[in-house]
């Protein structure tokens, strides 16, 4: 067994964490964007914040969707960089770019006009419809801006240039809260729009964003020498079908996971409102938390896929390894908030005694698969890096959906637990994933036949 150098895992592990900072600042500043949009809505009317939180659900997996196809950048700019080929990083981006405009149109359209017709088959309350309609119509409009922003970003954060995602993610943060504000409530002489007005916000956000991430990288002098932005070729079968392999799989994963949370929101909402209360409370704060290891998960991807780039297998272990060191500590910090503050945490969202009881066990819970969820991130953001995405949907689909739902609904419903059962059944599907998905990096990493191999 090799040796561990110390001072390389130390070295590997602040360079992921330089990464990772402003990554996990655009993240949360993407969270923060959500909570706007729910506090906005919260303080028009009862029924406008129950359309947009309906709305948003839809809309977040046209999202992941986006996200995940454009996962395939990152890693494949990241080994480009990697092995000193930074030519071939512009015809590569161009190229993306097609499937940017593709994936933006389709989603476009399924969310303007197939997502209504999904808020009927849920037989969600009649009266939200027009408000949830009215907010699906408006955001679809900023699918294809998503599309090509993540396009952007995976260029950028792929050459490991992460910090304009943290300019443009707060950027919007901040454009959209007095846009919101003007929009839904009908200032500056405009009519008062309610959930049409939140759903136009996000979408001309979403193309601010787009533009001013395309101003940069056009005149930053760190993306000199790319020639991103000249003529585009016509689209190329070969490069977009290589593209497509590696995000499709992604998108596959991210849409899995976003689906378990989903469903289990559906079981739970069948328990009562203020069940379905708490477990909002505690999704909420999960989910903030979650945004350090992925944040970290995106940085391993990047610093996984220079080591494969340069052909260097050890660096590939050192930068996947100590990238989950990291999000250990991370894990560490947010099951202590939860497992040690739950009813205090509770009590920020809520005065209702009941809620903040129901919402503290399940922050317990949530405590508990802290571990698990960094785990299974951090060893698919390194699996990324390897350009290895096939296996881990399957792994993915089969931890959360063969596991981890079934399990949640017998525990839940069949053994009577309620949502702290549906709650356990999320912590299997979780530590499943994290078992599998870590495994496969080991086994990976080891197995690597590159260049360099000093260990």
């Amino acid at each position: 067994m090799a040796r561990v150098d110390t001072r390389r895992f130390a070295d590997e592990a602040w360079s992921t964490l330089r990464l990772a900072l402003p990554l996990i600042t655009g993240q949360l500043a993407a969270v923060g964007m959500s909570a706007v949009d729910a506090v906005m809505a919260g303080h028009y009317s009862a029924d406008v914040l129950g359309a947009v939180a309906v709305g948003v659900s839809l809309w977040s997996l046209a999202v992941v969707t986006a996200i995940g196809l454009m996962m395939a950048l990152p890693p494949s700019v990241a080994q480009l960089v990697g092995a000193g080929r930074r030519a071939e990083i512009g015809p590569l981006f161009r190229q993306a770019l097609w499937l940017a405009l593709s994936m933006g149109l389709l989603l476009f359209a399924a969310v303007h006009w197939l997502a209504p017709l999904v808020v009927r088959a849920l037989h969600v309350d009649p009266r939200l419809w027009p408000q949830v309609t009215a907010f699906l119509h408006a955001v679809s409009f900023g699918a294809p801006a998503i599309a090509g922003y993540f396009a952007l970003r995976g260029v950028s954060e792929g050459m490991g240039h992460t910090r304009p995602t943290m300019y443009f993610g707060l950027l919007g943060l901040v454009l959209l809260v007095p846009l919101d504000y003007v929009l839904m409530y009908g200032k500056l002489g405009l009519p008062a729009l309610g959930a049409q007005g939140s759903g136009m916000a996000t979408a001309l956000i979403l193309w601010a964003e787009l533009g001013g991430f395309a101003l940069y990288m056009r005149r930053a002098r760190i993306y000199d020498g790319l020639h991103l932005f000249k003529r585009p070729e016509s689209p190329d079968l070969r490069a977009l079908g290589a593209l497509l392999r590696l995000g499709m799989p992604m998108a596959f994963s991210l849409l899995m996971e976003a689906g378990l949370f989903v469903a289990a929101a559906l079981a739970i909402g069948r328990l009562g409102a203020d069940v379905v209360a708490s477990h909002q409370i505690a999704l909420n704060v999960a989910s903030v938390t979650f945004m350090l290891p992925l944040g970290l998960a995106m940085a391993i991807t990047v610093r996984v896929g220079f080591a494969v780039g340069r052909g260097d297998a050890r660096g590939v272990r050192y930068a996947g390894y100590s990238g989950i060191a990291l999000t250990l500590l991370t894990q560490s910090f947010s099951t202590a908030l939860m497992l040690g503050f739950p009813h205090a945490i509770a009590a920020i969202y809520t005065d209702n005694p009941r809620v903040i009881a129901l919402a503290a066990q399940l922050l317990v819970l949530a405590g508990i698969f802290q571990f698990s969820d960094g785990i299974q991130v951090a060893s698919a953001g390194a699996l990324r890096g390897l350009k290895d995405t096939r296996v881990p949907m399957f792994i993915t689909a089969f931890a959360y959906w063969v596991v981890g739902f079934p399990l949640g609904l017998y525990l839940g419903f069949a053994r009577h637990l309620g949502a702290r059962g549906v709650w356990m059944g999320l912590i299997a599907g979780l530590s499943m994933a994290a078992l599998l998905l870590f495994a496969r990096f080991v086994r990976s990493a080891h197995r690597l036949n590159l260049a360099t191999d000093d260990g």
